[in-house]
């Protein structure tokens, strides 16, 4: 191999090698070797929490949040449901080969637009080792080689899920570096990654702003922007106040360190004083931060501290909520379009116009009427797992499954025909 490589440019050399094989396999050779990883991440669940632990324990040293630490942690239950989503892939439709279009030409020439893999996906994310399994899976069914670059707080986890995968693909009869790993995480390898033209056909960066906002600015590979959600839940005059309330919890609380968390409500004036009355109560139960404007103060009392113009840009990735009282459904929409980043925003509304002019009027990947924002994600989309979820609109938006990891190639066949 070359001397002159790169470390991102040798792995990047090994999937180009592995990778060919994988594009021409058969929907049922991929299957095999999701059910094999499946088998092996169950069989191995002892193995995989003992790593786990090594990353929790640095983690804890280091002093990172609770939310975050949950978004690190692997158990018995999360290691079979990312089992799940291996198998779940292989019920789904292959989208290699697809065809999306085309015929017969007045010349005689018949055209096919076909779905292929795109080639070596490159993911760059930080503590949440599942997105190792999740993206692999994904890479394998789509045709697709991977390398991962995961985070150094979660590098024995997913070390270990790595080594696993590529056991099983290898036993499956596949290339093992159809799967990747870049094991040295320093930052001025994440930038070998972001500049590896020819090496890489795309990076996809999953994580907080810092990082995603990091990828955009530095790379010369083509990006796909996912997963900055600062997601807003607006209240209207006529929601059901208690929907409202159990809607804005589970949005905020079931989950507050993922991407589709609500991370600012919003409430009509003419309920502003009974729902926030109700969502306090609610929210004290996980001891959530509320940060509310003037209104909000007054309703809720000195508990509260005074919002400002940075809380409404922020993605907190914890138990803090923002809070604004608006006059009226306009405000609310002026307010979201200012501050969304295009991922998920909701309306709790008994109002048939304003739930339409809601979804019409909110550019964002996912716009709800009545229902939690938490259901953003690939598994709940009925997509198995998810790559992330693009807030961009080429080439894709909103979560990117496995028709979304493959691009086209146009096939033309002809007999003899010239162009005059």
């Amino acid at each position: 191999m070359n001397s002159n490589l790169n470390y991102i440019e040798v792995l990047g050399t090994n999937a180009k090698k592995a990778r060919g094989e994988l594009a021409a396999a058969m929907t049922t050779q991929k299957n095999e070797a999701l059910l094999e990883i499946a088998h092996i991440l169950r069989r191995s669940v002892d193995k995989i929490i003992e790593e786990n632990a090594k990353d929790i324990k640095n983690a804890k040293e280091k002093g990172i949040s609770d939310a975050m630490l949950d978004r690190l942690a692997l158990n018995e239950k999360r290691i079979e449901s990312i089992a799940n989503a291996c198998e779940y892939l292989t019920k789904l439709d292959d989208p290699v080969g697809m065809v999306d279009g085309g015929g017969v030409r007045p010349n005689g020439i018949k055209v096919i637009k076909k779905r292929v893999p795109i080639g070596t996906i490159g993911i760059i994310y930080e503590a949440r080792p599942n997105v190792t399994v999740d993206a692999a899976a994904l890479c394998l069914k789509s045709g697709n080689a991977v390398i991962l670059r995961g985070g150094s707080v979660a590098y024995y986890s997913n070390k270990c899920l790595v080594d696993l995968m590529r056991m099983a693909v290898e036993r499956a009869g596949f290339n093992p570096d159809i799967i990747q790993l870049v094991e040295n995480t320093a930052r001025e390898v994440a930038t070998m990654m972001m500049k590896a033209n020819g090496y890489i056909d795309v990076l996809i960066p999953r994580g907080g702003a810092n990082l995603i906002d990091t990828v955009i600015k530095n790379a010369t590979v083509p990006v796909i922007e996912t997963g900055k959600g600062n997601c807003h839940i607006y209240i209207d005059e006529t929601a059901d106040l208690d929907m409202a309330v159990s809607v804005t919890d589970n949005a905020k609380t079931q989950r507050p360190s993922v991407c589709n968390a609500v991370e600012t409500c919003l409430v009509h004036r003419a309920v502003a004083e009974r729902f926030l009355l109700k969502l306090k109560k609610e929210l004290d139960k996980h001891n959530v931060e509320i940060r509310g404007c003037a209104l909000t103060k007054m309703i809720l009392g000195n508990s509260v501290k005074d919002v400002t113009e940075e809380d409404y840009s922020t993605e907190y990735d914890d138990y803090i909520l923002a809070v604004r009282v608006v006059d009226d459904f306009y405000q609310a929409i002026e307010h979201i379009s200012q501050y969304s980043t295009g991922h998920s925003e909701c309306i709790i509304t008994e109002s048939l116009y304003a739930a339409e002019e809601f979804q019409k009027r909110i550019d964002a990947a996912a716009v709800y009427v009545n229902c939690s924002t938490r259901f953003t994600d690939g598994e709940e989309m009925g997509l198995g797992a998810e790559i992330g979820i693009s807030t961009q609109k080429l080439h894709a938006r909103g979560p990117m499954g496995l028709k979304e990891l493959t691009t086209i190639k146009w096939l033309i066949n002809g007999n003899g025909q010239i162009r005059q």
